[in-house]
């Protein structure tokens, strides 16, 4: 390049750049002038997809999830490989230079779409694919004690107690007829019940 005061490729790129950010940075800046502000009690809820927010949001997603996406990503990754290895291989000079070049190009992708290929089949065959996995195995655990003994035991029939409060230590030993209801033992603590919408 002879004429200094001309762009270089990279200077292009960084002027595109910096222009992009200017007007990403423009329209918030109109965006936030131009915008009325009438803040209600909807507007500054939490927004989750058109339902009202309830509870807490520490909650525990479900694993698949994570396996979905990590599927998803994983062949997301295969595309972004295999773009540049198909614009590669319709270059015709490279065909014409080598016939061996089509061959070699067509047995890498095959083993690298292969292997990503043994991974999906490993996934679906275990079912992590399936949302909810329909063979449910109840562990069984090998121990000395004879199923009749558990049979025995649900066949019994067992006596249910009439529940009574607890006495303070001074009346125990007194009968109950003669304690009166003010002895009796609290419970040792007490329920506070939040209001929903309250500060706590």
């Amino acid at each position: 390049m002879d004429d200094p005061a001309q762009l270089t490729e990279f200077g292009k790129i960084l002027l595109i750049g910096i222009v992009g950010a200017l007007m990403v940075l423009l329209t918030l800046l109109l965006g936030k002038i131009t915008s009325p502000k009438k803040p209600t009690v909807e507007k500054l809820s939490t927004y989750e997809c058109g339902e009202e927010a309830m509870g807490s949001s520490w909650i525990q997603f479900n694993a698949r999830f994570y396996v979905i996406a990590l599927v998803f990503l994983l062949f997301d990754v295969e595309l972004i490989f295999i773009f540049p290895w198909a614009t590669i291989f319709g270059h015709a000079e490279f065909i014409s230079a080598d016939a061996r070049w089509g061959w070699f190009t067509l047995a890498e992708m095959a083993v690298f779409v292969g292997i990503l290929i043994v991974g999906l089949v490993y996934v679906w065959r275990k079912g992590d694919l399936e949302w909810i996995k329909p063979k449910v195995v109840t562990p069984r655990v090998q121990v000395n004690i004879p199923s009749s003994a558990y049979d025995r035991l649900n066949r019994m029939q067992y006596p249910v107690r009439s529940f009574e409060p607890l006495r303070s230590p001074e009346t125990a030993s007194a009968s109950s007829d003669s304690v009166p209801a003010e002895t009796t033992k609290k419970p040792a603590f007490k329920p506070r019940f939040k209001k929903p919408g309250t500060a706590s």
